[in-house]
């Protein structure tokens, strides 16, 4: 039996929002159907279920961290970034127990704050069993480290390994960050471009320490690497930001989300677009103020025409999994229109993951989700509220 649901707004987000537009969404879940309200009279719907608010396809979360959901609260704010991953190394578990209880508890926020896929970084295999019975679907990228390059060949292939236990689930292998891969690992990575399904994430210019790092080898990360016990005497700074350093090791024809970009300049931008075609820059707004206090240049990455996602983080860095969360602080601090941040939040995050064909957009035979979100108006715009519901 066909559903018919109606609100104030449809937003198909393909197309302009439909103002009392209506949704047909069949037994199994599947977009039937968008109607404008006179082409729902035209046809003699009956049984429109009415609401207040808007209709919105479900949430894209192009980055997550679900595994560390147990460490909510227990890492000071504003530490800058070298000494929050010194403070998650030392907050880190091996109590399987808790960190299940504590994803089990984050994906079902994630799934009522109307969270439809998500991009989920993996370091361990704790969340493999996890992610086969939810609701979400998860696409894991899983993070290979290594700054010594005479152990490229060695971390490439307990990747390698680590993936073949993930199966059947979708995964790719991904560099965790510029500062902690070395140009032999990045090497290592594209000779196995097939293990990452076509795309690849890797955090980005996230604290100005890593363009310190790269730049004049000084800063934060001096200070991690001697946390860690490691001997970087053989790294000579190539004198340039972080994403010129790395980019140009990376395929130009994997599809690659660029996440935080907090210290992202318009250079940085015009460089990064003129190498590769494919990027995606991923905001994690509430991540960025936890950890560094600071937001990257928004307008400016709006200004290029970038496709942007919209990501979470962890709660290690975050104390909500909520994408309407990160779009009411974009819109708040940024003023960016309501399509825009939808566009950023649904299909721009499904084109990525390459799942486009099912999330993303309210389009025949696609499965989304569909959310109610509440909103006001002021002067002629709308704003989002704070609350979302999950209707299908």
């Amino acid at each position: 039996m066909i559903s018919y649901i109606s609100a104030t707004y449809v937003h198909p987000v393909v197309g302009p929002p439909i103002k009392n537009g209506v949704l047909a969404v069949g037994p199994d879940r599947a977009i039937e159907a968008v109607f404008t309200a006179e082409e729902a009279k035209e046809r003699k719907i009956r049984n429109i279920k009415y609401h207040d608010g808007l209709l919105v396809p479900g949430f894209v979360n192009t980055h997550c961290h679900l595994e560390l959901s147990n460490l909510c609260y227990q890492i000071r704010r504003h530490t800058g970034l070298p000494e929050f991953a010194k403070s998650v190394i030392r907050s880190r578990t091996s109590d399987e127990y808790e960190i299940e209880t504590a994803m089990l508890k984050a994906d079902i926020e994630m799934f009522e704050n109307g969270i439809a896929a998500v991009g989920d970084i993996s370091n361990q295999l704790i969340s493999r069993k996890f992610k086969n019975n939810t609701p979400i679907h998860y696409h894991t990228f899983l993070e290979i480290m290594g700054f010594n390059p005479d152990k490229a060949k060695e971390a490439i292939a307990r990747a390698l390994k680590f993936k073949e236990e993930f199966a059947p689930l979708p995964v790719s292998i991904v560099p965790h960050a510029p500062y902690s891969v070395s140009k032999e690992l990045f090497a290592e990575l594209r000779l196995h471009q097939e293990e990452m399904a076509g795309m690849l994430s890797i955090h980005n210019q996230e604290s100005a320490d890593e363009n310190a790092f790269f730049e004049h080898k000084t800063g934060g990360f001096l200070g991690l690497f001697e946390f860690l016990g490691q001997d970087i005497s053989f790294f000579e700074a190539p004198g340039t930001s972080s994403i010129k350093a790395f980019l140009p090791l990376i395929s130009p024809g994997l599809r690659t989300l660029l996440v935080h970009n907090t210290y992202t300049t318009a250079e940085d931008v015009a460089f990064a677009v003129a190498i590769h075609p494919n990027l995606y820059w991923c905001l994690c707004p509430h991540a960025n103020l936890y950890i560094e206090n600071k937001l990257p240049d928004v307008n400016m990455l709006r200004a290029a025409g970038l496709r942007l996602t919209i990501g979470t983080d962890s709660l290690a860095s975050n104390t909500r999994l909520s994408i309407l969360s990160e779009m009411n602080l974009l819109q708040e601090h940024f003023n960016v229109p309501t399509e825009e941040l939808l566009k950023w939040a649904t299909i721009n995050g499904a084109e990525f993951l390459g799942l486009a064909s099912e999330f993303g957009s309210f389009e025949p035979g696609k499965r989304p989700g569909v959310n109610l979100v509440d909103f006001t108006e002021k002067d002629g715009a709308v704003i989002l509220g704070d609350k979302v519901k999950r209707l299908f």
